[in-house]
């Protein structure tokens, strides 16, 4: 991609939710000149009680308004389970490049351990996937998987370095150092495969045992997203620029988006748009 002042490339973000907002942050520390624009399909979230095809259009559907109504170039999917689920399908229904959250993820767990083993936390839906032991087992890693639903309410509630959310991250990981140790595994990386889980990474750094690196694929994504623009990216990201141009969208609850939006983009999220996909 060539970098023009005049006219800068627009990415867009989906998520079933605003957890996604984290990924969007992440980028928008990278690649201050793009513009941005992000899906929240609220108005059918949880993705995770639906069908792998139902994800799927849901996801595709939402892909397409970025692409064609918002002009997207580039699509990061922000969604652990649309990733896991259908990003095949998004990738078909749009001409753009598509990049999930998983593979970065993994990838990262990848370049942080030295035993070859990780524990990767999640949503019931994406642990039920198996994606993220999938990627894993393709870069020569053995995970454990565990869904910990507790916490998406606690994130959303504010709780983010709150006892009781340092008490349940604590069970949470001592039932997966149990069932790595009976399986004969050392991990020594530790994935939050949520988007929300990274406004709990203070609590994740301060559980896990010394040595043991947390990643967050967040981040990961947003760096998996520079490499692959390539040389547009170092033009996207180069020199000072202005306060980058970030347009929301929901397809509901736009009240509640604004609200706790600003938590997980760290800066306010401003006017949200509502848009209507369909059922």
């Amino acid at each position: 991609m060539s970098s023009s002042p005049s006219a800068p490339h627009t990415i867009g973000v989906f998520d079933s939710g605003f957890g996604g907002l984290t990924v969007l942050r992440a980028l928008m520390a990278r690649l201050p000149r793009a513009r941005f624009a992000f899906l929240g399909d609220t108005a059918r979230l949880p993705y995770g009680s639906k069908s792998r095809r139902t994800i799927a259009r849901y996801a595709a559907e939402s892909a397409r308004f970025l692409v064609r109504e918002q002009g997207a170039e580039f699509l990061v999917i922000a969604c652990n389970t649309a990733s896991a689920l259908a990003l095949d399908a998004i990738q078909d229904a749009v001409p753009v490049p598509v990049l999930g959250v998983i593979e970065p993820g993994a990838a990262a767990a990848r370049a942080a351990s030295k035993t070859g083993d990780v524990l990767v936390i999640a949503t019931d839906a994406t642990v039920r996937s198996h994606a993220y032991v999938a990627a894993c087992q393709a870069l020569g890693l053995r995970a454990i998987e565990k869904a910990c639903p507790l916490l998406v309410p606690l994130v959303e509630e504010g709780w983010t370095d709150h006892p009781v959310t340092a008490q349940v991250i604590d069970i949470y990981l001592n039932e997966l150092r149990a069932e790595a140790a009976a399986r004969g595994f050392n991990p020594d990386a530790l994935v939050l495969g949520c988007t929300h889980y990274p406004l709990l990474r203070t609590l994740f750094e301060q559980a896990v045992r010394p040595g043991a690196m947390v990643i967050d694929s967040a981040e990961s994504a947003a760096q998996a997203a520079v490499q692959l623009f390539n040389g547009g990216a170092t033009a996207l990201a180069a020199g000072p620029a202005a306060e980058t141009e970030v347009r929301c969208f929901a397809t509901d609850s736009v009240d509640k988006f604004e609200r706790l939006g600003s938590t997980f983009l760290g800066r306010p999220v401003g006017d949200v748009e509502l848009v209507d996909l369909g059922g």
